[in-house]
């Protein structure tokens, strides 16, 4: 039944109903609530703190179909109803309705609050996105009945000297902490700031009265105007804070008597084309955030937005656009209405972390924000928190995810932790040694410190690594599978003593108090007497141990620094191999630990690290290179005391050193092969293993099984195609005469040889399609499925490459053959445009480079130049797949890499 009698309820001089003539009629104690939908996700949160909070205010709630049922609150239970009807019809009586059912249904919600219930006075609609429509009958019936409506979109409303809260979560689970008693009132198109600003004004001394927070639906019920004609009958509100975003003209109608602040919020939305976040945020008219603020200025008589550096304000109000600045603003404000706050400041808005890190950051002191000691029971979690060593990440499914490498679609450039592989295709590789490990490029110490470390497990002479690898490779297996031989020798235990010295160092490190800063970890002004040595592992030994005197005296080549060396040093007796790759290794790890970068786990696997990538690259070298004290004919002093760790890769590869340029190429190889992602075979191989394993028990994880399952999942038809660019430059080049591939002059006609390369294809491509076959193989290295059909197309990462090594003044003729054939092919007709050429070309090109001469002497066969390119790319791709390992051995879970049942299928 509809109630016609509304205009003798109406009150003020508008032209529509409202029955509110003050603040305090907005939440009061004699109001009862009735919630639809009240055992809903969001009002079962929320209803059971308001009933407690409002002294029991809610009298029943509806639910469909859970009729009988009850909501339990901490001062007893709220039976809950089938519907409205049904409520009234067992006794309850109630003038307030909550609605938090979900937007298609709001308006019948309404309808059956206002249809049923002659007492009802107040609707306060917390569902957002209620389509425009529904909202305009809403309105319509609340008006034709003298109904109040408040919202949508909002959190209800709440009064602080009643101690009320009606509908949504303002003030939070603990109302009265936000909500103290004063003479300010909210209004705010934000629920969420509106606790926030009543706790700000809090911290400046100043209380609160009623608090509406209005939502931001389309449609706002209960408005600007209505609340400042409500405001000037309360007696209580002195001022009131007003946050407003963009869209609709509530505000310019409002006429205010007392004063205010605004704050006024979303200047970045009116660049954009639609409503985003509140639904009545709208863009591109003449109510967006700055035609806000200058109707409050105009309201005010202020030029100007308050900020603490140019405080604008009048007796009238001040409009701010910074939350942070409304206390300030309100007290200058207030102020000059001679009125003082309501009680003394209850703490600071100045940003007051209980933890934090720099870094290591020489930061400016403006920047330095001290650590505060946290409030109880805070403080004593944060404690415990910081005794903790290492990151630690939370668990989940891994299968096709990664946490250390991903692909930019758009540019198709891989990165690993962060740092992309173009960038690390300029860095040594012993920096990307660091990258995959530590999660950071390093520094200089860190290259001196990895170089012999994992040069100290290159010369395999009469280990059962080596021949194991010989036995391997000698019965014909692929380079990956020689490796793997190797890899399976290198088991937990090889490295167990290293593990445990390097447990203990970290641990007593960090008691000694060891700081986080950058360089901690080489400090020369640590004093190391503070690290208690006793009861930890033997660290050394009577008697010297010749490997961890070739490692110091590596280290010591290099100048190399390190507080954990000069600690193991200084005990009594000789430092053991273990105690002298723990201390590398607690140096490489130490700054990245301790800002908690990476985990413990990850630290405690390096010295099996890197052991395993010392081997590798031992293993990739035929027996007859390795000998007592020299390997590849390179005495160990050499080895570990002044070579690159890519210089003894490529002797390792090719069995001789390599000239500066053919070095270049190499560590630039290894940046672009570092990674392709963790959907990549060789990734998964690695992943699945760890995954097998139990990654949740990281103790069983085997990382030479890890490398193994990377090297198991490899083989020819990886490296970007590489081996079949390869072999198609072989082809084109092979009666050309070159000999050296970097000349200036080298005395190849490159268009002529283009041309000739471009008729083969097509006729090859023309015999094949008279054939009717449809299968014709692609050129390796031209063209690509993201950068094509433009007229002229370039993949970024060969552009890249290219301008590296002008830079450099090198040249590569097939690099640049490549270049001619992607241009040759549309000069014939082939292509429709012209082709980019591929990063598979580069690595091609680079790869023949270094591989020119040898092959072009006799000195390597085609077997051993598709060994040679094979093994080219074990080499980084052996980085990358270990950062896959540790991630997932961090991350995963338990089998977390098998495919469901139900994804997979026969195949007849």
């Amino acid at each position: 039944m509809l109630n016609n009698n509304w205009q003798r309820r109406g009150v003020g001089d508008f032209k529509y109903h409202v029955g509110i003539s003050s603040l305090t009629q907005v939440a009061s104690r004699d109001d009862r609530v009735c919630v639809l939908n009240i055992l809903g996700g969001e009002s079962s949160d929320v209803t059971p703190v308001s009933h407690a909070y409002s002294g029991g205010n809610v009298v029943c709630g509806t639910a469909p179909g859970k009729g009988g049922s009850v909501l339990e609150t901490p001062i007893g239970d709220i039976p809950v109803y089938n519907n409205v009807r049904d409520a009234l019809a067992a006794g309850h009586r109630f003038n307030c309705g909550v609605v938090y059912l979900p937007p298609s249904a709001a308006r019948d919600g309404v309808a059956e609050l206002i249809r049923v219930n002659p007492d009802l006075r107040k609707i306060f609609i917390i569902t957002e996105k209620i389509a425009v429509h529904d909202a305009r009958e809403i309105r319509a019936m609340g008006q034709q009945n003298g109904i109040d409506i408040f919202g949508a979109n909002g959190l209800g409303v709440a009064d602080s000297w009643n101690q009320v809260r009606i509908g949504g979560a303002l003030g939070g689970d603990k109302p009265g902490d936000s909500l103290k008693p004063g003479s300010i009132a909210i209004f705010s198109n934000s629920g969420g700031f509106s606790t926030t600003i009543a706790q700000y004004l809090r911290m400046a001394g100043w209380g609160t009265t009623t608090v509406i927070s209005s939502g931001k639906d389309v449609y706002i019920h209960y408005a600007a105007p209505e609340f400042a004609f409500a405001l000037a009958n309360d007696a209580r509100s002195k001022a009131a804070v007003l946050y407003c975003e963009p869209g609709g003209y509530y505000e310019y109608d409002a006429q205010f008597t007392k004063p205010v602040v605004a704050c006024v919020v979303g200047r970045w939305k009116s660049k954009l084309t639609r409503a985003v976040g509140h639904a009545g945020a709208m863009a591109g008219g003449n109510d967006d955030a700055q035609a806000k603020e200058r109707w409050f200025m105009e309201k005010f008589g202020v030029d100007g937005i308050f900020t603490p550096e140019n405080p604008v304000f009048s007796a009238r109000g001040a409009v701010v656009t910074n939350i942070a600045h409304i206390p300030a603003a309100l007290t200058a404000v207030m102020r000059a209405n001679a009125t003082m706050p309501d009680f003394a400041p209850e703490g600071s808005l100045a940003l007051k972390p209980w933890f934090g890190s720099d870094e290591g950051l020489d930061l400016p002191e403006a920047l330095r924000i001290p650590v505060v000691r946290a409030i109880a029971p805070y403080d004593e979690q944060i404690a415990l928190l910081n005794t903790q060593i290492g990151g630690v990440v939370p668990r989940q499914a891994m299968k096709d995810a990664s946490g250390a490498s991903q692909m930019d679609p758009k540019t198709q450039v891989s990165s690993l932790h962060g740092t992309s592989m173009l960038t690390a295709a300029t860095l040594p590789l012993e920096s990307n040694v660091a990258l995959a490990l530590v999660h950071d490029v390093g520094g200089e110490n860190d290259r001196k410190l990895v170089a012999p470390a994992i040069a100290a497990y290159v010369n395999l002479h009469g280990k059962p690594e080596l021949a194991a690898a010989q036995a391997s490779r000698e019965a014909g297996n692929a380079p990956n599978a020689v490796l793997a031989a190797a890899a399976a020798i290198v088991g937990p235990k090889r490295q167990q003593a290293a593990r445990e010295a390097l447990r203990f160092m970290i641990e007593r490190f960090h008691a000694a108090g060891l700081g986080n800063e950058f360089g901690a970890s080489l400090s020369d002004d640590f004093d190391v007497g503070r690290v208690d040595a006793d009861g930890g592992p033997a660290l050394t030994a009577a008697a010297p141990d010749a490997q961890a005197e070739r490692l110091l005296a590596g280290v010591q080549a290099r100048g190399a620094r390190s507080v954990f060396l000069r600690w193991l040093q200084s005990q009594p007796g000789h430092p053991t191999e273990a105690a002298v790759l723990a201390a590398i290794s607690a140096t490489l790890a130490w700054g990245p630990l301790s800002r908690k970068r990476i985990s413990r786990v990850t630290a405690e696997s390096f010295p099996w690290w890197l052991q395993l990538f010392g081997t590798l690259i031992g293993a990739s070298a035929d027996a007859s290179q390795h000998a007592e004290g020299r390997f590849c004919g390179i005495d160990d002093a050499r080895l570990l005391g002044q070579l690159r760790l890519g210089e003894i890769a490529f002797a390792a590869l090719l069995g001789q050193l390599p000239k500066q340029d053919d070095l270049f190429a190499f560590e630039t190889l290894v940046g672009l092969l570092l990674t392709n992602g963790p959907g990549a075979i060789s990734a998964q191989g690695a992943k699945g293993a760890v995954s097998s394993d139990g990654p949740e028990q990281p103790e069983r994880v085997q990382l030479n099984k890890a490398l193994m399952g990377f090297l198991t999942h490899t083989g020819y038809a990886h490296g970007g195609n590489g081996y079949e660019g390869i072999a198609y430059l072989c082809e084109q080049f092979k009666d050309s005469g070159l000999q050296d591939p970097s000349a200036a002059e080298h005395g190849v006609d490159l268009q002529a040889l283009a041309r000739r390369a471009v008729e083969q294809y097509a006729r090859y491509k023309t015999q094949k399609k008279s054939a009717g076959s449809l299968d014709i193989a692609k050129l390796p290295g031209v063209n690509h499925p993201v950068f094509k059909d433009k007229p002229v197309n370039h993949d970024p990462r060969e552009v890249f490459i290219a301008r590296q090594f002008e830079a450099r003044g090198e040249r590569n003729v097939f690099h640049a053959f490549y270049r001619e054939l992607v241009q040759a092919l549309y000069d014939a007709g082939v292509s429709r445009n012209v082709y980019c050429v591929n990063v598979d070309a580069v690595i091609a090109a680079l790869l023949l480079k270094m591989l020119w001469q040898p092959l072009a002497a006799g000195q390597i066969g085609e077997r051993e130049l598709e060994t040679a390119a094979f093994t080219i790319f074990l080499y980084p791709r052996m980085l990358g797949c270990a950062a896959e390992a540790d991630d997932h051995l961090n991350r995963g879970r338990n089998m977390d890499t098998r495919t469901a049942a139900s994804a997979c299928r026969f195949v007849a």
